[in-house]
């Protein structure tokens, strides 16, 4: 739909984001999957039954769900993952058997760690890394990390190639009291190795430093190719399941990154194409409610890093579709893939993908008569949040273009939305009605931000109402800030907001 001042002057629109599709498998594609939960030289409390798990059900993920052959995968367990033969297989096994346009896929399972930065790259002065099999404590620092800076060369060697990393991992530098009264003693479950001299520390000190692995800050390799997933944001810490069996645990973000993959538990929106922002915040809610049960959990919010362009993409090949794409929805290939994914062709479907957030009547919208109306019809919308936060209001069309209603040129209320107190438009400010046009289907989608993120350069308060942007890029770009960390708080977490969407039909 569209709506007009009274001059009819067409109205409304939105929408795009992030992923590394499942393919049939070719012989350049490539998978190295790493899992360390037995340590040659560390005491035997430092060991994580998960890894042998998580490499089990990855491998499965990649045959069966992500079209990978089993020849084409590697996998190091334990003492086979060696610095030396990890860094061998890097090299070797991803990058000198693979050529621009095959798919690459990198995972680890086990503990991370940080070391002191020798190159004076890390704000923080420590680099992230990764503990293979042979990792030993020095008498200050570990010995035989992979780096950060190390796997980042690797990736750099991959340009051209559509490369995943997932690490189940966590590289916090704030294991502090908090969590254990001996802060170089492991805790039960968390896949972290404290530095050999560590010290307790106050976590306000180090609250805002950014941690991740490989990605964060590095936009040249996002710019690459390279899609990152990992367990946990910054300052964070990753699990082993200690609410199983000991030998049934695997990792917290594993389980739910291969569950979110294996059926439709992840698809929001109910349209047969679980997408990467899906999937993100699948894991997240898996995470959050992991954290729920354990004391010390604190936090944990898994992180996607890459081009947010992917993110409406699926995770994986549909199911249930044709020789065109086409399934319980209808699909297309995703324009400018390094290789094929899929998205739905229809922009209304894709709001739910791009957005990937279930919706929980946390932002509910209503209109003042049927959502099917007449082109001429006059109406009026209603916004009412249950937290409080920034509104964004945006009208997408069947074509793909989207208006934004609010804030606008027009309005000259711009407040943050009180919890349970209605906002309706046009108020009485505009001056004008929003009147029905065209022909076909639409959405109107809101966000409300409850932190304070600058979105003006993606959505101008004083934006006109004739103005049309791409729905798919728009939504997109803003999904993909908004799914960052807030370190504006002591406790590192994910940005708080919420969605709320009502489908229409003009006749």
């Amino acid at each position: 739909m569209s709506a007009s001042l009274r001059s009819r002057a067409s109205f409304f629109h939105i929408l795009a984001c992030f992923t590394l599709l499942a393919a049939p498998a070719v012989a350049g594609d490539r998978a190295l999957l790493i899992g360390v939960g037995n340590y040659q030289n560390l005491p035997a409390e430092f060991s994580l039954p998960g890894p042998a798990n998580d490499l089990i059900a990855m491998q499965k993920l990649l045959t069966e769900r992500l079209g990978f052959d089993s020849t084409s995968i590697r996998v190091l367990k334990d003492g086979q993952a060696t610095r030396a033969e990890i860094l061998s297989s890097m090299n070797g096994w991803l990058v000198d058997a693979t050529k621009p346009g095959d798919r690459v896929y990198l995972y680890f399972s086990g503990h991370g760690l940080q070391v002191k930065d020798a190159d004076g790259d890390e704000a923080d002065g420590l680099d992230e890394a990764i503990a293979p099999a042979d990792i030993a404590a020095g008498e200050t620092d570990w010995q035989g990390a992979v780096l950060d800076d190390e796997i980042d060369v690797v990736l750099e060697r991959l340009k051209g190639r559509a490369v995943t990393v997932v690490i189940d991992a966590c590289h916090s530098g704030t294991i502090s009291r908090s969590l254990s009264e001996d802060i170089a003693k492991p805790i039960e479950g968390a896949r972290f190795l404290p530095r050999p001299d560590a010290k307790p520390v106050e976590q306000a000190l180090t609250r805002g430093l950014r941690i991740d692995l490989a990605l964060v800050d590095k936009p040249k390799l996002v710019e690459a190719g390279v899609t990152a997933w990992s367990a946990a944001a910054p300052y964070q810490v990753a699990w082993d399941d200690v609410r199983l069996p000991t030998a049934d645990r695997h990792g917290v973000f594993t389980a739910a990154f291969v569950a979110g993959q294996t059926g439709d538990a992840a698809d929001a929106n109910g349209n047969g194409l679980t997408s990467n922002a899906e999937l993100l915040e699948y894991v997240k809610s898996q995470s959050a409610s992991y954290c729920a049960s354990q004391e010390q959990c604190g936090n944990l919010d898994p992180q996607l890093e890459g081009k947010p362009e992917a993110l409406g993409d699926s995770a994986m090949v549909p199911e249930k579709r044709d020789a065109d794409g086409n399934g319980q929805g209808a699909y297309t290939i995703a324009p400018n893939a390094a290789v094929p994914t899929y998205q739905a062709a229809s922009a209304i479907d894709a709001v739910g993908d791009i957005i990937g957030k279930s919706e929980a009547d946390d932002v509910m919208l209503s209109i003042d008569r049927p959502t099917t109306m007449k082109a001429g019809e006059v109406f009026k919308l209603t916004v009412n949040s249950r937290t409080a936060g920034n509104l964004l209001l945006f009208d997408v069309n069947s074509q793909g273009k989207a208006t934004q209603i609010f804030p606008n040129e027009f309005a000259q209320k711009i407040t943050t939305l009180a919890p349970g107190v209605p906002l309706t438009l046009p108020d009485e400010y505009y001056g004008f009605d929003f009147e029905a046009s065209g022909e076909g289907d639409g959405i109107f989608v809101a966000l409300v931000v409850s932190d304070a993120v600058d979105l003006s350069d993606l959505a101008p308060t004083a934006r006109s109402l004739k103005v049309e942007v791409d729905a798919r890029e728009t939504l997109s770009e803003i999904v993909a800030r908004l799914q960052k960390n807030w370190t504006e708080d002591l406790d590192t977490r994910g940005i708080h907001w919420s969605v709320g969407t009502l489908r229409y039909r003009v006749e």
